[in-house]
């Protein structure tokens, strides 16, 4: 019987809870939410639904299925929060980036993640492997990092216009340093872009759902996972 998978993509405005495409429900997030809050809304708002598993996508480096450090974007006590616990069922997290791309990815040879939302979001994947990134920290010019530029703080510095030039030399940039063969952006901010260059795609957040999923999935008369996380 095939399993019920409850996807949790977790910002830094936003919890957003998906059991379908259809079946969707959100709460706020706020920028000191600790981890017990955060599982005290999510059981109040999901209490009628069914699920017998769940993926979690959260803005953080993840290791081995282990936030490996607290957000920058909400509060503290989340490196290391047991989610399967709490949560009394089985748990997958990677970071939330990672899950959008795994959803997004449609074969091709090599894909390069980006998500322009509050920070940069990044990961890499091909074939049957998903390779989390946290690009957002690389240096950038006056003591910079990458993500005050191509996030919403970017966004707000240096207006729209600008910061879409900026955005799509940076994204070109890291195209080739990782020898991807196409780059999808997800986020937010994608939506300001009416056209992209040969090469990029624009994604959809619907997509974390499908990643979410992906994450379950099985190879063909084995219990052995399809896609590799690293």
């Amino acid at each position: 019987m095939k399993r019920k998978v409850l996807v949790v993509d977790i910002g830094g405005t936003h919890v957003k809870l998906l059991m379908s495409s259809r079946d969707q429900r959100k709460f706020t997030s706020e920028p000191r939410m600790r981890p017990e809050q955060m599982i005290a809304r999510f059981k109040e708002t999901v209490r009628e639904w069914k699920f017998d598993v769940a993926s979690i996508g959260f803005p953080a480096c993840v290791r081995k299925g282990r936030i490996t450090k607290d957000p920058k974007h909400l509060g503290k006590g989340w490196a290391g929060f047991n989610f399967a616990r709490a949560l009394g069922k089985p748990v997958r997290v990677i970071n939330d980036a990672a899950m959008q791309a795994l959803g997004s990815y449609h074969g091709g040879g090599r894909m390069l993640f980006l998500g322009f939302g509050t920070g940069l979001g990044s990961a890499l994947v091909w074939e049957k492997t998903l390779l989390q990134l946290e690009l957002g920290d690389l240096p950038y010019p006056e003591g910079k990092i990458i993500e005050n530029y191509l996030g919403v703080p970017g966004l707000e510095l240096l207006g729209e216009r600008e910061w879409k030039c900026e955005a799509i030399y940076a994204v070109m940039q890291l195209k080739r340093s990782f020898i991807a063969d196409y780059v999808v952006l997800g986020g937010g901010n994608v939506r300001r872009f009416n056209t992209v260059p040969k090469g990029i795609e624009r994604g959809q957040n619907e997509n974390a759902f499908l990643g979410g999923t992906r994450l379950w999935e099985t190879k063909r008369h084995s219990r052995e996972l399809k896609w590799h996380v690293l």
